[in-house]
């Protein structure tokens, strides 16, 4: 199998680097209009040719991740109007609609993936184009996987995504912040504090995830009558925090629609 990117930045290093990992019969080409870039792309692939132009991705590939910035896609759209592959977008805020409006005759699925598939643990929703088929489909879930989980959609339910997984880590960086900041006011040292704040919210995830537990469950367990969780959480849930978490979801999914009007 052959998967070509068009735009070689991060997020694709990220899922070809994946891929690569998973599959065992696999090579790719990728075309980005920075040589750095391109270069520093196929420098961690074992099976990896540059590509000349965007066009030369597509007719040599099974499979295309478009991978630019939305803000170039009406640059590189025109140079690919006439290709009939699979296309796999992970711009966001590019609707289907466009995209297939734009390249008539390609089977499109869109993605909205997020940074920590930088690491292995993208989560990503993912929407089919109406010529997509199901083997297609089948495809792109099991390569995405590779990366983290990934969960297909109807597509008006990727700006769900967006405000919650596409948007979310930089809402959870900033609670590791805020909490951080907590541990050096009662005298940690921000390294130190840091290092635990880290590992409490990573052990958190991991244990929710491999016990089954929900999170009033995990709640539950770790909160002993009269102790010094339940101190802690008479003020943070009368803090009206739930409420300015729903806000900033809800603001980011509103902002994904309007970037897709």
């Amino acid at each position: 199998m052959r998967i070509g990117f068009i735009g070689a930045g991060n997020m694709a290093s990220a899922l070809a680097g994946a891929i690569a990992a998973a599959e065992s019969d696999v090579a790719f080409t990728a075309y980005d209009v920075s040589a750095e870039q391109l270069e520093r792309f196929g420098s961690a692939l074992t099976h990896f040719s540059p590509a000349s132009d965007n066009r030369t991705v597509l007719s040599t590939s099974d499979l295309t991740f478009l991978a630019v910035k939305p803000q170039v896609f009406d640059r590189v759209l025109p140079e690919i109007a006439d290709t009939d592959a699979l296309v796999v977008s992970i711009a966001a805020g590019i609707r289907i609609s466009r995209l297939e409006a734009a390249l008539p005759a390609a089977r499109i699925v869109r993605v909205m993936p997020n940074t920590p598939g930088l690491v292995g643990e993208m989560a990503a929703g993912y929407s089919s184009g109406s010529r997509a088929a199901a083997q297609d489909l089948e495809l792109v879930g099991r390569l995405l996987s590779a990366a983290g989980i990934a969960i297909e959609l109807p597509e008006e339910l990727l700006d769900a995504v967006t405000g919650v997984s596409g948007s979310g880590p930089a809402f959870v960086a900033r609670l590791i912040e805020a909490f951080t900041r907590a541990g050096v006011a009662e005298g940690l040292s921000h390294d130190v504090a840091y290092r635990l704040v880290l590992a409490t919210f990573s052990g958190t995830a991991r244990l929710l995830d491999a016990k089954g537990l929900s999170p009033e469950e995990l709640v539950t367990m770790v909160s002993s009558p009269g102790g010094t969780t339940v101190a802690g959480r008479r003020v943070l849930e009368s803090s009206g925090v739930e409420r300015a978490i729903r806000r900033s979801v809800g603001a980011a999914v509103e902002r994904s629609r309007e970037l897709g009007s």
